[in-house]
């Protein structure tokens, strides 16, 4: 009976390892312990095995290469400004004659002057380049006693000069400015022998004004 049981025994070991070496060709390589060396040294077909690996890419895709985003700096085409230059002074101009008056000189005294007009008979006081008197009518000397043009200054005054040529003739307010001639009060209806015929508000005008070495400008 003993021996039945054992029989039994051996018999249930040996199918059951059967059960867990048989199909070399389907167990993993770890399958039964032995079942792997068994199949490389008993001629057995191998177990291949059947991971694929994945194939290498060989064609690798190019990169791009970034495109820069910052935009170079713009170049100036503006060149830069000249230095403006230094500007000239301006020369000062010179005062221009009045335009009341033919007599330049006259009008470009600093101080007081008088001027004279021959042809218009006219005659006037200045101060600084402006008229301040005038202008007032006045009688110059007659033909063959011209008075003369040009420019001078005053030489004298004599409230009341007495002309030894012509008998001790009264000549009030005299201002001279050429030797024997004068501003003096005269007729304006008769011409003199040379001298400034004024009427007495005027020759007294003249008188209080004039100073010696003042400029008297007679124009033809």
């Amino acid at each position: 009976m003993k021996r039945l049981l054992a029989g039994a025994a051996a018999l249930a070991t040996a199918f059951v390892l059967a059960a867990c070496s048989g199909g070399g060709s389907a167990a993993g390589p770890n399958a039964g312990g032995g079942a792997v060396a068994a199949a490389g040294t008993g001629g057995g077909t191998p177990t291949t095995s059947s991971t694929t690996s994945a194939p290498a890419t060989t064609s690798a895709t190019p990169t791009p290469t970034p495109t820069s985003t910052s935009k170079a700096a713009p170049t100036s085409t503006s060149a830069k400004p000249k230095p403006k230059p230094t500007p000239k002074p301006t020369p000062k101009p010179q005062p221009a004659p009045n335009p009341d008056v033919p007599c330049a000189a006259a009008a470009a005294a600093s101080g007081t002057a008088a001027c004279v007009d021959i042809s218009a008979h006219k005659a006037w006081l200045l101060e600084g380049g402006k008229v301040v008197y005038g202008p007032v009518p006045m009688l110059p000397g007659r033909k063959g006693n011209e008075t003369p043009t040009g420019t001078f200054h005053v030489l004298s005054k004599e409230k009341v000069h007495l002309s030894k040529e012509f008998d001790n003739a009264e000549m009030p307010n005299s201002v001279f400015f050429y030797p024997g001639d004068a501003f003096h009060t005269g007729s304006l209806s008769v011409y003199s022998h040379g001298c400034i015929h004024l009427s007495a508000g005027a020759s007294l005008k003249f008188f209080n004004t004039l100073h010696i070495g003042d400029v008297v400008q007679v124009v033809p």
